[in-house]
């Protein structure tokens, strides 16, 4: 069994009872804690972590032509022991899933999962407006054991709309995550008007949308990445 922690909340800590496997973003490894000789080892994932072959090949050509790349490692976990993970001081939220829930994030923002995750890389159909907004990489639950690790540059905001009437907007750019039953992908709204194209937009052209109804709960970070499409002219 896996357990997943946070450490200071830069930190994930996986404890491990028994023979398991794990994925983990390469070379995220800092430190592993066991009794008598290192019981865990690390291999290269190279097509990707789908359960049979003809899927890691589909998957890999989704992420190299969609861009959502997911450099992985497989630890593989011989007894008990503790490993620890990071990447470059990020924050790490985690998330454990109920079986059949499913979890839409950004390749970047992965840094761990366990195998009762179900990966694929999915299209929403929105890269027109924003480079990140085309595909996204999800995990869904088929098992009790499945937990997600995301990274975030700084402390998240989390919003959610379940079981009320909330509308959600955010920022693409500013996405790690979205969790609920089914897909729950966002709608695109855009405000492009004359004035986008003279110079005088006000930086906020696009936003995903998340209307009632959607139970939705949307991860997000304090930064901007860099990338899109900035809808201007000087």
């Amino acid at each position: 069994m896996l357990v997943f922690e946070t450490v200071n909340e830069l930190t994930l800590k996986v404890t491990c009872s028994g023979n398991e496997t794990l994925f983990v973003k390469a070379g995220a490894f800092i430190a592993g804690d066991n009794v008598g000789p290192k019981n865990y080892k690390f291999e290269k994932v190279l097509l990707g972590p789908q359960n049979n072959i003809g899927q890691a090949l589909l998957g890999q050509l989704a992420r190299r032509i969609t861009g959502e790349n997911l450099p992985l490692m497989k630890v593989n976990l011989n007894g008990d022991s503790v490993t620890y993970y990071a990447n470059y001081g990020q924050h790490i939220v985690i998330y454990q899933l109920a079986q059949g829930e499913t979890i839409s994030v950004e390749s970047e923002n992965i840094l761990a999962f366990t195998p009762d995750c179900d990966y694929s890389v999915r299209f929403i159909g929105v890269g027109v407006l924003s480079q990140k907004g085309l595909a996204t990489s999800t995990l869904t639950a088929r098992g009790k054991n499945a937990y997600v690790a995301v990274l975030s540059d700084g402390n998240p905001i989390v919003l959610s709309n379940v079981g009320t009437n909330n509308t959600i907007s955010v920022d693409p750019d500013a996405v790690i995550c979205w969790v609920g039953n089914g897909h729950c992908d966002p709608s695109v709204t855009a405000d492009v008007s004359w004035k986008t194209f003279i110079g005088q937009a006000s930086g906020e052209s696009y936003q995903f949308e998340w209307r009632a109804g959607d139970d939705v709960t949307v991860i997000i970070q304090p930064s901007e990445r860099t990338g899109g499409i900035k809808v201007s002219m000087d």
